[in-house]
């Protein structure tokens, strides 16, 4: 058995779609009176789609969203900056 890790790359229009959608569900959130960070980063830590409100379709439109993918590009874009 080979130890050996798997390379993926995100496509960037996939980073884009996840950039409008996370957008869209944190108008969502503060239009709430939410925090919106914390919200965000409660679902991402537990996969609770009820930390995200249902207004404006956020809840269902950040469920279709990949929380791998996402984290990973999170903290790409935190220690590389947007690129």
């Amino acid at each position: 058995m080979t130890d050996s890790t798997i390379k993926f790359k995100v496509p960037s229009d996939d980073k884009e779609n996840m950039r409008l959608i996370l957008r869209t569900v944190f108008d969502a959130l503060n239009e709430k009176g939410y925090n919106p960070i914390n919200q965000i980063v409660g679902y991402l830590l537990t996969e609770d789609p009820t930390y995200i409100t249902n207004y404006n379709n956020a809840r269902s439109m950040i469920c279709k969203l990949d929380r791998d993918e996402l984290m990973q590009h999170l903290v790409k874009c935190f220690l590389f900056g947007n690129k």
